[in-house]
């Protein structure tokens, strides 16, 4: 147990529901449809009366509607019913190896255990063990924390990406003592889920801990949140909040110092990076290249070895290169340059657009400019966090809608 607390990353004791029908128990994570209604409409439909997580989630839809202070009442109030109507069974002091079949069959290994919040900052230029890949906009925390401050119990979203191309840590789980402890097909055509408990070994903490040890002892990155990263933000700040009342040896116990979390090595073969491309609406194209150009001397459309993005305009596609740049990703140079322009600028819009194609027919339309990036290589991500920081907003994304965590295993986080 020490070895795994070394690494911050250790086994707990996981509740699963008692309930007859897994897949109504199970819904997709909250921050997912946000402008989808319906969509979160049909999962209401689908639940029904079902006992269900959506009883105890906030579906971020849903956060500027007027009852907020209501919902989260009723969340705490079905968290408290269900720990004492015994919906839960405990394992106790484990893992949970999880296997998700997504979109044509690919398979997710996730392994569910408590990552240690003493070893997680979000803060921008951190050297701490566990960081956030993106930005965190420190807005939107307050709104969570409302919601977590009072809640005896979790439900993980958050997804930590570990850099283990030999696959050492899924290779010890794999030989480790398991059991089956569910198998179902999630709603909405989600695709199936299994898990399986596992024992916490001593080879397990070792991939773990040989994947520290290669790391730059004075830049220690072993867990990167590759999707919840706010989640996991507030469950940091709830535990600020909750240790500034405890002593230093009830501190070391308290189960709010922990969040449960799926670790996923970033080198399995079902995660693809997606990237996201910027468009900006009401600029004038010939200042906004002409800015760029100013902004970055040494970038031209004349091809080369450097870093480079598209540009498009009047539907017709760019390529920019820039030699020597600051940032190790063409997204952070590109954004670095966009969060000036619209400073500068106050009528010009950026957003974030899925697709080459709908890139090219936006900057069809007058006064409007698209920029397309290529994907992020999966051995840059740990490499450009550590030398660049967190990277910029919507730099990638893990795959689709549907694709994401669904919220089944719960942990409780009051004594």
């Amino acid at each position: 147990m020490n070895k795994f607390k070394d690494i911050g990353f250790i086994p707990c004791d996981i509740l699963l529901p008692k309930a007859e029908d897994f897949s109504k128990w199970s819904v997709v994570a909250c921050d997912q449809y946000t402008s989808q209604p319906d969509y979160w409409n049909k999962v209401s439909f689908v639940v029904g009366n079902a006992k269900s997580t959506l009883n105890m989630i906030y579906p971020e839809i849903y956060l500027n509607e007027k009852d907020g202070e209501k919902r989260i009442e009723n969340i705490n109030s079905s968290m408290k019913s269900y720990l004492e109507g015994g919906v839960f069974e405990k394992i106790e002091n484990s893992f949970v190896y999880v296997k998700r079949t997504v979109a044509g069959g690919k398979v997710r290994h996730g392994l569910i255990g408590a990552i240690d919040l003493e070893k997680y900052d979000y803060e921008k230029g951190s050297k701490a063990h566990v960081r956030a890949t993106e930005g965190t906009v420190k807005e939107r925390i307050p709104p969570r924390v409302n919601i977590r401050r009072n809640a005896s119990l979790e439900l993980p979203h958050i997804m930590l990406l570990i850099d283990d191309p030999k696959d050492l840590v899924f290779g010890a789980v794999e030989k480790a003592q398991k059991s089956e402890v569910y198998d179902f097909d999630l709603m909405m055509n989600a695709g199936n889920i299994k898990g399986y408990k596992v024992e916490p070994t001593d080879e397990i903490a070792n991939a773990f801990s040989e994947l520290k040890n290669v790391q730059d002892e004075s830049n220690t990155l072993l867990f990167a949140v590759g999707d919840g990263n706010h989640s996991l933000a507030t469950a940091k700040e709830c535990w600020n909040l909750i240790k500034a009342n405890l002593s230093e040896d009830e501190a070391k116990v308290h189960p709010a110092r922990y969040a449960l979390v799926e670790v996923v090595n970033i080198h399995d073969k079902s995660l693809e990076f997606e990237p996201i491309h910027r468009i900006v609406f009401n600029a004038d194209a010939d200042c906004l290249l002409k800015e760029l150009f100013d902004f970055y001397p040494s970038a031209s459309f004349e091809k080369s070895e450097s870093q480079n993005f598209d540009i498009v305009l009047n539907g017709e596609k760019k390529t920019i290169y820039i030699k020597q740049p600051e940032f190790e990703l063409a997204v952070g140079s590109l954004q670095h340059f966009l969060d000036e322009y619209v400073k500068k600028h106050n009528q010009a819009e950026v957003d974030y657009i899925h697709g080459d194609d709908v890139v090219i027919d936006l900057s069809k339309k007058e006064k409007t400019v698209g920029f397309i990036l290529s994907s992020m290589k999966k051995g840059d991500l740990f490499k450009s966090v550590k030398a660049d920081g967190a990277l910029p907003r919507k730099t990638f994304s893990m795959g689709e809608a549907f694709e994401k965590r669904f919220y089944l295993e719960c942990r409780k986080i009051t004594l």
